[in-house]
């Protein structure tokens, strides 16, 4: 063989193998972008069921603070459902309290103030019965939450800051002012 055949021959065998490798060099370099494909939509649905928990998360959390919201507030509406009831009896409580506080001796007039008694008991009894109690005021230290005063006065033997007179009464709802008592306060 000559030089030349040999050449030749060289180069057809590695013509030869050359072709056997390409199928097998192209078969991996499929398999690898079949995988990176895979890789890629693992990535992205792993990526949007995170979303979809996060998403869910978010929308329970949101419905169990309009749970807690709602019944809050229907709590509060049935505590203190008689607010405005109880603004409207106030008045007529004062006028009772102050028709009974009337002396008189007339007979006639005695047997009315009994039953006008009685009633305004029954007033004040069902008043207490919804949580509506007065505020305690005369002879205690001025409060301004549930006082407000109207009037000062020098009094000797009283320190600055007390209760003197109760011009009108204040009441409470359970523990929300219905309406301050109005008071002459101690200088």
């Amino acid at each position: 063989m000559s030089k030349k055949d040999k050449k030749e021959k060289v180069v057809e065998e590695e013509k030869v193998e050359s072709p056997e490798e390409s199928p097998v060099e192209e078969e991996k370099v499929e398999e690898q972008k079949t995988v990176d494909e895979r890789d890629a939509l693992i990535d992205d649905l792993t990526a949007q069921v995170d979303k979809l928990k996060n998403d869910f998360a978010r929308a329970y959390a949101d419905t169990e603070n309009m749970k807690k919201r709602l019944t809050k507030e229907a709590d509060n509406a049935k505590k203190y459902r008689f607010k405005d009831s109880a603004l409207e009896l106030l008045p007529i409580v004062d006028n009772m309290a102050m028709a009974l506080n009337v002396q008189t001796e007339d007979e006639a007039v005695l047997n009315y103030v009994k039953g006008f008694e009685m009633i305004y008991k029954q007033l004040l009894s069902v008043l207490d019965k919804e949580g509506v109690k007065e505020i305690e005021a005369e002879g205690k230290p001025f409060d301004h939450n549930t006082m407000q005063a109207l009037m000062q006065e020098q009094a000797e033997g009283v320190e600055s800051g007390m209760v003197l007179e109760v011009l009108q009464k204040g009441y409470m709802l359970k523990d929300r002012i219905l309406r301050p008592a109005l008071v002459k306060v101690s200088e």
